[in-house]
């Protein structure tokens, strides 16, 4: 089921995620410096942290904020910092994730308290998943789920995906959610627009 680095590489090869990208109510957009207090408070947060590895010191919170925008650099995509347009607030980091060991290119999703329970993780990871297929012209989506986390088992239905098996993850159990590539382009006539700034 893993995808190879190489494979990776020559399946992405000159193709890379556009760094903004506006749906009806988000701006998904590259990260600053003033985006690492959320982050920060977020991880300092037992709740918030529960499916994603736990809360950490601060140092540790920064070498994680710096990985969202490395990962872009090096691979050409990543998570954006999510916002909303008519607050400002940081929805959360949002987007495609392929880390080296990782079991496959993912569609990864982490929610700020102030935006669970409105839809707008939902939004931004249909964007994202809009992108996987159509943009980076992915094979293959998965999404790694905490056995208990029922709220991203949630926006992975809604996404049309379904659990294919349970691996280990780092050494803990992780379900892993198969995305279908006709949900992308089924979602084009029935969701908002995606726009590419």
């Amino acid at each position: 089921m893993s995808i190879l680095i190489g494979e990776l590489v020559e399946a992405y090869a000159g193709r890379a995620a556009p760094r903004e990208v506006e749906t009806e109510r988000l701006l998904m957009r590259q990260w600053r410096a003033d985006d690492f207090e959320p982050i920060a408070e977020f991880l300092a947060d037992e709740e918030s942290t529960r499916y994603v590895g736990g809360v950490c010191e601060r140092h540790v919170a920064w070498r994680k904020f710096a990985a969202f925008a490395g990962h872009w650099s090096l691979r050409g995509f990543g998570f954006w910092a999510v916002q909303e347009k008519a607050t400002g607030l940081l929805v959360g980091p949002i987007g495609l994730y392929y880390p080296d060991g990782w079991p496959g290119l993912e569609l990864g999703y982490w929610a700020m308290a102030n935006a669970r329970g409105r839809g707008l993780v939902t939004e931004a990871a249909r964007a994202a998943h809009k992108i996987a297929f159509e943009t980076l012209d992915a094979r293959t989506l998965i999404s790694c789920i905490a056995p208990g986390n029922a709220a991203s088992r949630r926006i992975a239905a809604r996404l049309g995906a379904r659990h294919a098996h349970t691996i280990d993850l780092r050494g803990e159990p992780c379900d892993v959610f198969i995305h279908d590539p006709a949900a992308a382009r089924a979602d084009a006539t029935t969701t908002d627009a995606v726009a590419f700034v």
